[in-house]
């Protein structure tokens, strides 16, 4: 797979959170990266997405959260997310 990764992947939700209220399943997000994230605690990861491999593309713990992928260049489902965010 060429690195960095960059482009269009799906997110795979594994379970709800505030950050992703009307976010579906499948929905396309922009990832530009050459490194991802892979948490201690399988718990904390709220969305994956596929490249090769599994991996993380949000993690949350407590009232911190992370995106693998860039919420302002995903076009109508990032300004969800950033709406969503702000909400919080």
């Amino acid at each position: 797979m060429q690195v960095p990764h960059i482009g269009w992947n799906q997110l795979h939700l594994l379970r709800s959170d505030p950050l992703l209220e009307g976010v579906a399943e499948g929905s396309f997000v922009y990832f530009v990266h050459s490194y991802y994230a892979d948490p201690v605690d399988a718990g904390h990861v709220v969305a994956t997405t596929d490249y090769g491999i599994d991996f993380t593309a949000v993690t949350r713990k407590g009232n911190v959260w992370a995106t693998q992928f860039h919420p302002e260049k995903s076009q109508d489902v990032g300004l969800r997310v950033l709406r969503n965010f702000a909400a919080l």
